[in-house]
């Protein structure tokens, strides 16, 4: 019996675990990116505490005003830290190779990405992510991705056809998608594809496969609610 007890109390911390190994994570690549951070949410908690104090005094009540201020003092340091972390997330990866599979890879669940598919000497690259919206290829690079791009249309269309593909470059460029609104785009694509036929693409996609290549790490942003693997 104390056994299956102690074997439950583990159980339930290690969700506890898990997030706050991943806040510590998100401050650790936040803390690089801006170091200030520390500072600025301690200034931004201590403002809200003292400006609820503030009106406790005010009303006759501090006692309680500090108290109630309190929690809103931690959810206003938590918001900014967590709108902070997302910009510094993606900044942090911005530029390396493979920045835009590391993005899609953090998609929660719907998708499937497979990194790589193609790669040129100049280490322009294609990625492929498989959902409910059909294919999705996003090529990252200079000037020759497009080309590319198109090369791998055209096998994956060998592979899947009658499969919609939708393409899209990652950049800063007219036309291109910044890597932070990548899973945006993912997002608001329409579902064309039942379940059963998005498995039935997976599946005769998992034959084409990636190239093993270093992907960059660290805690991505989960704002927008789509697909990881």
């Amino acid at each position: 019996m104390f056994n299956f007890l102690k074997r439950n109390k583990k159980a339930a911390s290690a969700p506890k675990e898990k997030r706050f190994k991943t806040v510590r994570e998100a401050y650790g690549v936040t803390k690089d990116v801006k170091p200030w951070i520390g500072s600025a949410l301690a200034g931004i908690f201590l403002g809200v505490w003292a400006i609820g104090i503030g009106l406790g005094f005010a009303f006759g009540h501090p006692v309680y005003a500090a108290f109630v201020s309190m929690p809103l003092a931690i959810l206003a340091a938590l918001f900014f830290f967590t709108r902070l972390a997302g910009t510094a997330a993606y900044a942090s990866i911005e530029g390396q190779i493979g920045a835009g599979a590391s993005v899609l890879m953090a998609i929660r669940k719907g998708w499937t990405t497979t990194p790589a598919v193609a790669v040129s000497r100049t280490q322009d690259m294609v990625h492929r992510s498989v959902g409910r919206a059909g294919i999705v290829l996003v090529g990252e690079g200079g000037a020759g991705v497009r080309a590319l791009l198109a090369d791998e249309k055209k096998k994956t269309e060998r592979f899947a056809p009658g499969v919609p593909i939708t393409e899209f470059i990652v950049g800063d460029n007219e036309g291109q998608v910044k890597l932070r609104k990548l899973q945006k785009k993912l997002a608001k694509l329409p579902k064309k594809l039942s379940p059963a036929q998005m498995r039935e693409v997976r599946n005769r996609l998992k034959a084409v496969g990636g190239l093993s290549m270093p992907i960059p790490k660290g805690p991505m942003p989960k704002g927008v609610k789509v697909p990881k693997r």
